[in-house]
């Protein structure tokens, strides 16, 4: 499989059709999406203002992708920092990586409530939220990635779980069964998120929104 980075100068190649330029963007998610995927491009989609018609705006496609590379080179320095301290840990007989592994992402459950900010500018709080998210969260009650400390919302969208969500930028902080008794009930819910999701990979969503 091509790498991140053939796929990145296939979204910058002009001579290519936008569709197969939106396709190479849409594998480098599958590589590097700090949200997960959906709410990572449905960021993308926002701030890169991506149109339902790529033809009006091919460049978005660039942007989008620039932003993404950007994150992902911060994330790359980071991880190849701690993979020094780790083999000194390791010569030394540390067992456990201290601190963890830089995380490139969480888990956003609601592909359209995420943070806001440019991906690059939320990676930090990304990468160490993995191991600050339990103590940090029960220390002052402020979200390890947005810093907020706006509690919590519930939300149970997906017909597979009722989520703990920040009420800041969405960020999953708890899962437990959907409260949805009735089979048929979950059965809609659920069509009615894949429909949702479906609009997000459209862009059907951005209409209206261009940044």
């Amino acid at each position: 499989m091509a790498s991140f980075a053939t796929h990145r100068l296939r979204v910058h190649d002009a001579t290519r059709p936008p569709r197969r330029r939106l396709s190479a963007l849409r594998t480098c998610l599958t590589e590097f999406a700090p949200y997960g995927f959906y709410p990572t491009y449905h960021h993308l989609c926002r701030s890169a203002g991506i149109p339902r018609d790529l033809d009006e705006d091919p460049a978005s496609l660039v942007r989008a992708v620039e932003e993404l590379d950007e994150a992902r080179r911060l994330w790359l320095a980071e991880l190849a920092g701690w993979q020094v301290g780790r083999r000194a840990q390791k010569r030394a007989g540390v067992r456990r990586a201290d601190p963890p592994q830089p995380s490139q992402w969480l888990f956003w459950p609601d592909p359209e409530f995420h943070p806001a900010g440019r991906l690059v500018e939320v990676m930090p709080s990304v990468m160490r939220g993995r191991w600050d998210l339990e103590g940090h969260q029960g220390r002052d009650g402020a979200c390890p990635v947005c810093g907020a400390g706006r509690g919590t919302v519930e939300w149970d969208g997906d017909g597979y779980g009722r989520y703990t969500l920040c009420a800041g930028c969405g960020l999953g902080l708890g899962r437990r069964p959907p409260g949805l008794p009735d089979v048929r009930e979950r059965v809609e819910v659920r069509s009615a998120f894949r429909r949702r999701r479906h609009l997000i990979w459209t862009r059907a969503l951005e209409e209206g929104r261009r940044t």
